[in-house]
């Protein structure tokens, strides 16, 4: 009897895939770190210069009104680059600078507002626990290399 089963169930040659994600290039951990630093240095000069040219700060600790106005312009306009930026890939000012962007874990689009309620203002908010900021930070060290907000978000860090 060689002949087969005529109802015998289908037989197919099945491989094994892998984690979802795990074809994603997982930015450095240098590249984050400047990333983080650049964007805080944009973000202030986009309203310190601005806030400066309108006569800076007065006596007292006060903006000058002309100050007030033109800091409050570039934050608005830090807000919304940084804000079009993050909509449109993941990425923000720096990021998109360094090539690298904010993903979900499998791989799919993160979208503004899990990065920014999520991964930003929870983040945020767990900020005013005693030395949450160094934990934070230094989990980017494990092998995920993901950082608190980037476990609360189910997001990652990748090569753009």
């Amino acid at each position: 009897m060689n002949t087969p089963n005529p109802y015998a169930p289908p037989q197919a040659a099945v491989q094994d895939m892998g984690e979802p994600g795990d074809s994603l290039v997982k930015a450095d951990r240098g590249t984050r770190l400047v990333a983080a630093i650049l964007d805080g240095l944009i973000a202030g000069a986009m309203i310190a210069i601005p806030m400066a040219i309108g006569g800076g700060w007065r006596r007292g600790g006060h903006p000058s009104p002309v100050g007030g106005l033109l800091a409050l312009a570039g934050l608005i306009a830090w807000t919304w680059l940084t804000g079009l930026f993050v909509a449109r890939n993941g990425q923000s000012i720096a990021k998109k600078m360094l090539g690298i962007k904010v993903v979900r874990t499998d791989g799919s689009p993160a979208s503004l507002g899990r990065i920014l309620l999520l991964r930003n203002g929870v983040n945020t908010v767990l900020g005013i626990i005693p030395f949450y900021g160094l934990v934070d930070a230094l989990l980017i060290f494990g092998e995920p290399r993901q950082c608190v907000h980037d476990k609360i978000a189910d997001t990652i860090v990748i090569k753009a």
